[in-house]
C-alpha cells in the first residue's frame, strides 16, 4: 500500500496537506488552514476528502473544519484534550491510539507544549509523521500553553523516531529559524550546510519542508539539549536537559 502526500501553501506561511491511501482512495486533510484552498487541491488531484485529522485547536489548523465537513461529509479526528475547543469531533484520540485511513495506520503521539493537547500522527510503516506546530525545520512551536518540561518531553518522543522518518510540519519558518539557530550553535557544520541549503531553496521560492528526524537531530538546537557544544555556548554545561531547552526557547522568543 502507498501513502500519497499532496503539499501546498496556504495563508501566509502555512502548509496544507492532503494524504491518501492509494489502495482505497480514503483521503484526509491534515489540519484545515484554508478550506477553499484544500477543497480546490482535492478537486485538482481527483481525491475525495473522507477525513480531517487535526493536530491542535488553533484557528489556522482547525478553522476550516466546518466548511470542509459541510462540503464533503468528512469525519473529524482530533486530540481528545482539545475536542471541546475544536467542536464537532467524531473521533477523539489520545497518545498511543491508532487511527486508520483506508488500509494505512498512524500512531497518535502526544506532543503537547505549543498547546496542551497537541498531537502528531506517525505512519510507522511509511516512516512519515505529521507534527503540526510541535516541531519545525530548525525550530519548534512557541509555548503558548505548555511548560518547557512538557515540550522537551514531547520533542524527545519525536527525536526518538527512526532517523529516516520524514517530518511534515505546518509552517515555512525555516529561514528565520536558521538565522536564530546559528546564534546559539554557530560552529555546527551540519547546521551551516542546512542553512545554506535553505537559503538556496527560498531564493528559488521552493519549500524547505518536509525535513527528516536525522537532519533535525544534527542541526536543530531545540533537539540538541544534550549536545556538549551547544551547552558550552550557552554556558550551561552542568544544567539539566529541560533547563537547556528552556534557555534556547527563551532566546528564540526574544530573537
Amino acid at each position: 500500500m502507498t501513502l500519497e502526500v499532496r503539499q501546498f501553501p496556504c495563508l501566509s506561511d502555512n502548509y496544507g496537506y492532503l494524504i491518501r491511501c492509494s489502495e482505497t482512495g480514503a483521503c484526509a486533510a491534515i489540519d484545515t488552514p484554508d478550506a477553499e484552498r484544500i477543497l480546490a487541491e482535492a478537486e485538482a488531484a481527483g481525491w475525495r476528502i473522507t477525513d480531517i485529522w487535526n493536530t491542535h485547536h488553533h484557528w489556522d489548523h482547525a478553522g476550516g473544519n466546518e466548511a470542509i465537513r459541510d462540503a464533503t461529509g468528512a469525519k473529524v479526528t482530533a486530540p481528545a484534550a482539545e475536542a471541546d475547543k475544536i467542536g464537532h469531533v467524531d473521533l477523539a484520540v489520545r497518545h498511543g491510539d491508532v487511527v486508520r485511513l483506508g488500509n494505512l495506520e498512524a500512531q497518535v503521539i502526544d506532543v503537547g507544549g505549543h498547546t496542551l493537547g497537541h498531537i502528531a500522527y506517525w505512519f510507522e510503516t511509511e516512516r512519515t509523521a505529521f507534527v503540526g506546530d510541535a516541531l519545525f525545520a530548525l525550530g519548534c512551536g512557541r509555548l503558548f500553553e505548555g511548560a518547557p518540561a512538557q515540550m522537551q518531553e514531547s520533542l524527545s518522543r519525536l527525536r526518538a523516531l527512526p532517523p529516516e522518518t520524514t517530518i511534515y510540519c505546518a509552517h515555512e519558518y525555516t529561514q528565520a529559524n536558521a538565522r536564530f539557530a546559528l546564534t546559539v550553535d554557530p560552529d555546527n557544520p551540519e547546521l551551516k550546510a542546512y542553512a545554506e541549503r535553505v537559503d538556496r531553496l527560498r531564493a528559488e521560492d521552493r519549500p524547505t519542508v518536509p525535513t527528516s528526524i536525522a537532519a533535525e537531530r544534527a542541526a536543530n538546537p531545540f533537539l540538541r539539549w544534550d549536545d556538549p557544544r551547544l551547552r558550552a555556548r550557552l554556558g550551561m554545561e552542568d544544567a539539566d536537559d529541560v533547563a537547556v531547552f528552556a534557555e534556547v526557547r527563551r532566546r528564540k522568543d526574544a530573537f
